[in-house]
């Protein structure tokens, strides 16, 4: 079979993706081998891949296709997030386009769009992950909203509902106006913005007390004299207060100051006008005041910012919710009601500044929260809302991590990890949606509630709460004290409402590692779970991003530990931000990011996979260039054109086989680097790991190897070597395949290696097993290489044509190896012949390998100036890093301190430089 003289990554993947899936190679099902699992984060429903997908899910194949060459069960679970927020937005939005409100809309009729919707276009980014060569078991394909799956979340809500872990009440949220709905304190994004500070006046009265009791009798007490400065005490007096927000003075409860304020202290006790509504607040007083900042003054309302609602807890104010929940003003702002917020606060600027109490407006900087998913302004909203408890399921999840249990990749997040846990606060779960699974809460008419899966056990519930002995004297979670128990069998399945509200995205995904195996396990009815979870749980490896590090793997956590009684999975890798060349994030808004299918269209997946890897250390940013890619690219037709060259070898089998040091070289090399590239995959450096496998095929297969053993232009070569260099290449598709699975398996079938059988594919060949590594011979050919390189050097800085033998003389102490390797000296090298002398060869070309000297006559080739001035360089680069050596020895502290051999190490550095500059001093000397 011809081989085409260029590889083709279109027609490769197509047909060997298409042939892995009819095949069942990405299949799993439990059976008697050791399982590899790892469960996909799913990506959003509503999402297209970008360039941080492709290279967590490059490193989740890599993973699992080495696991499968193994030996393992390896099983990657597919499946996407129903994504509430997102999704809606894109729903409501195909609605518009088609002339339809959503207000217009029942639920049913809205959720009915939204699954239209969903099998249109939820599937996208899971077909794309295909052209990246992502081999999930598709079968296994979850949806967060699947039927079943949604079933475990109301479960799970029962569960901690029951547990007194769910509860229900008024607190202050993170509300987004644009998608109408609260969301969790990590869905929160701060960003610095330039603000403004708005300085308003507010107007100092007297209270009622202070005016009853003072004012009349000073009237009637009053000389001439102190009536008037008892006149001018009554001119009014003002506060000034510095905020961001001048839209919000209609909902202000009180001015507070800081008692220990000496400026303020004649204001303690009296009371403000709030400019424009003319309402009266009282000052009051709270170390919690920075008297630094602004003016000292601070407005409080508790309506609209989280401090301000705590502040005025502690001091029993008001709280006046002036904002409608899309962000415009509502009735108790008194003025611009029905105005966006942002619009408010530009117009109520010029409405102060014309009433006289805007004093002055300055540029200021500050962080603000925005919506992760719709990109809005979060506005602090006080909301009756469902809340879980998490203090108590926090402890083993931070237990886990602080023991090793559950490793964190790289080991520097387990300090931002344990500040999370161990200041874990309260989760609100609920969402004012309706795409998500909705809240299992059913009310009565009189505003009292139960929590039960369907309508009709929820009614069962009331009418056994109605039937109690005791119901005269106890009452549930959900009931006032003064409900009329008795009445409650009386209720119907009509009378019953449920819960408007759906649990936040989260609540649904923080059980991925078990309900994507079982999930009918969290209705309690087996409490081992079926066969796909007591074989696959604990997974093994979850890649995922550092950003997503609390809210969604440390509440995995927490449920394994709730559920399971175990981590839901040994590892957690965590990748980092992908980052163009200039360091900026990748963004549709900067034009940096490019397309992936474009990527993959011009570089081909396995270039992509490559480039994407190439520097991409857990836990640190990727730098991507496209370079990379180009690389990787070129990384594939390096290996094409080596495997064509072997092919096109024609076998002589009389030939005896002159190659036996290069096979045990390479045998030797090929087995330290699979050492090399086993340990790093043991420590999850996936990048060094690819780097050793690029450095051992580029460099020391095709560059040095190949070059060692391959025959004379149009001469055959011998059986032996043939055959080994073949074995070679076969161990070098293996150790490949994870990082480049479509060129290696293109490889692995051709005749090259024989008939194959139909389920003999590269995706399941087993790892090369690690063989015996002669460092003797390694060094030795390293030395080999270092006078070959040398040779070469010499001929591109003295214009010799590598078509020229050169003789080569060797002063060595250790001539006793160098004869061994004379045939690759002189091949590599081009050598007319090779000598050993005992002195230096005067008027000759030289340079030092090791420690060892070497001499080219080049007759009168040779220019004395320029090869002085080459030395002269060698010997200054050489006597600087002697110094550098020597300094470091003499230092006592790290003699004693460092390992023995890293001191030994450094000593033999000092000879060697030692001996070679007293070599290179010689040949200075000898020059004419």
């Amino acid at each position: 079979m011809q081989i085409p003289t260029k590889y083709n990554p279109k027609e490769t993947e197509n047909k060997w993706y298409q042939y892995w899936m009819e095949h069942g190679f990405f299949k799993s099902v439990p059976d008697g081998r050791e399982p590899y699992t790892i469960v996909i984060p799913p990506p959003n429903v509503t999402g297209v891949l970008h360039m941080g997908h492709m290279l967590n899910n490059t490193i989740q194949d890599v993973l699992i296709r080495r696991a499968r060459m193994q030996g393992k069960n390896a099983c990657w679970v597919p499946g996407t997030d129903h994504a509430s927020i997102a999704t809606e937005a894109k729903v409501v939005a195909m609605l518009k386009e088609r002339g339809i409100a959503k207000k217009d809309l029942t639920r049913a009729e809205f959720l009915d769009y939204a699954w239209e919707w969903k099998e249109k276009y939820g599937g996208i980014i899971l077909e794309q992950l295909k052209k990246l060569g992502a081999s999930c078991d598709w079968d296994r394909t979850r949806f967060t909203m699947d039927p079943e799956m949604s079933e475990g979340v109301i479960d799970t809500f029962i569960h901690l509902y029951k547990k007194g872990w769910i509860y229900r009440g008024v607190r202050m949220v993170n509300w987004d106006p644009q998608g109408k709905t609260a969301v969790s304190d990590e869905e929160v994004i701060r960003k610095e913005v330039n603000q403004k500070l708005y300085y308003i006046s507010y107007e100092v009265v007297e209270s009622e007390s202070q005016k009853d009791g003072k004012t009349e009798s000073q009237k009637d007490a009053a000389t001439e004299s102190e009536l008037s400065d008892f006149r001018t005490s009554q001119l009014p007096d003002f506060l000034t207060v510095a905020t961001t927000r001048p839209e919000t003075i209609m909902a202000d409860a009180a001015i507070c100051i800081n008692p220990n304020d000496e400026r303020y202290a004649s204001f303690i006790g009296k009371k403000v006008v709030i400019p424009l509504i003319n309402r009266e607040i009282p000052i009051i007083t709270d170390e919690y005041v920075e008297m630094e900042f602004g003016t000292g003054c601070l407005k409080v309302t508790p309506a609209h910012d989280l401090n301000d609602y705590n502040l005025g807890l502690k001091h029993h104010l008001p709280v006046i919710d002036i904002l409608n929940d899309d962000g415009t003003l509502n009735e108790k702002a008194e003025i611009l009601v029905g105005k966006d917020r942002f619009t408010a606060r530009k117009e109520i600027a010029k409405v102060l500044e014309e009433a006289g109490a805007l004093e002055k407006v300055e540029e200021y900087k500050s962080q603000i929260g925005f919506s992760e998913r719709t990109d809005a302004v979060i506005e602090p909203k006080l909301s009756m809302q469902w809340f879980c408890k998490m203090e108590e399921m926090a402890g083993p999840a931070l237990d886990c991590v602080l023991n090793g249990e559950v490793k964190l990749i790289p080991d520097k997040f387990i300090n931002t990890y344990k500040y999370w846990m161990e200041n874990v606060k309260d989760w609100c779960i609920s969402r004012q949606l309706w795409w998500g699974q909705q809240i299992p809460a059913w009310y009565l008419p009189n505003g009292q509630f139960v929590v039960a899966k369907t309508r009709e056990e929820a009614l069962e519930e009331v009418r056994k709460l109605g039937s109690r002995e005791d119901r005269k004297t106890e009452r549930p979670e959900g009931w006032k004290a003064d409900s009329p128990l008795s009445d409650f069998p009386t209720f119907g399945l009509s009378d019953l409402t449920q819960d408007e509200d759906v649990v936040d995205t989260w609540f649904s995904s923080w059980l991925w590692p078990i309900s994507v195996f079982d999930s009918q396990f969290f209705s309690g009815k087996n409490s081992m779970g079926n066969a796909d979870l007591q074989y696959y749980y604990p997974t093994n490896d979850l890649v995922t991003a550092p950003e997503i590090l609390f809210f969604w793997v440390a509440r995995m956590i927490m449920a394994g530990y709730e559920f399971k009684h175990e981590a839901p999975f040994k590892n957690v890798y965590l990748t980092g931000i992908v980052r163009d060349k200039l360091g900026r994030k990748m963004s549709k808004s900067l034009g940096n990011s490019p397309d992936p299918l474009d990527l993959i269209e011009k570089y081909g997946a396995d270039g992509v996979r490559v480039g994407m890897l190439f520097s991409s250390p857990a836990g640190n940013d990727l730098m991507f260039d496209e370079s990379h890619c180009e690389q990787g690219r070129n990384f594939a037709n390096k290996i094409w054109n080596a495997f064509r060259l072997v092919k096109g070898w024609e076998v002589d089998a009389q030939l005896s086989n002159p190659n036996q040091t290069a096979i045990a070289w390479f045998q030797s090399r090929f087995n330290q680097a699979l050492t090399e590239i086993d340990e790093n995959f043991k420590q999850y450096r996936l990048s060094e790991a690819l780097i050793t496998t690029y450095k051992l095929v580029w460099d020391d297969f095709c560059a040095w190897y190949l070059e060692m053993v391959k025959p004379v232009y149009q001469q055959p070569i011998d059986a032996s070597t043939y055959k080994a260099t073949v074995g070679f290449f076969e161990n070098i598709l293996k150790i490949v395949h994870p990082f480049m699975p479509f060129l290696t398996e293109e490889l692995w079938h051709d005749e090259l290696f024989g008939e194959r059988a139909e389920l003999d594919c590269c995706i399941v060949a087993q790892q090369p097993k690690i063989g015996e590594i002669n460092l003797k011979l390694l060094n030795e050919i390293s030395t080999i290489k270092e006078v070959v390189s040398e040779i070469r050097n010499t001929r591109n800085v003295k214009q010799i044509s590598p078509k020229e033998a050169l003789p080569l003389a060797i002063k060595s102490n250790f001539e006793i190896y160098y004869p061994t390797y004379v045939p690759i000296l002189s091949k590599l090298g081009n050598l007319s012949e090779v000598t050993f002398i005992q002195d230096k060869l005067a008027g000759a070309a030289n340079f030092i390998a090791g420690t060892d000297e070497f001499f080219i006559e080049l007759s009168n080739q040779i220019d004395a100036a320029a090869e002085r001035e080459r030395i002269q360089k060698e010997l200054a680069y050489l006597q600087g890093f002697l110094k550098s050596v020597t300094s470091k020895l003499s230092n006592e502290r790290f003699v004693q301190n460092a390992k023995a051999e890293i001191v030994a190490n450094e000593q033999q550095k000092k000879a060697d430089a030692e001996a070679k500059i007293k070599m290179l001093e010689e040949g200075l000397a000898g020059l004419v």
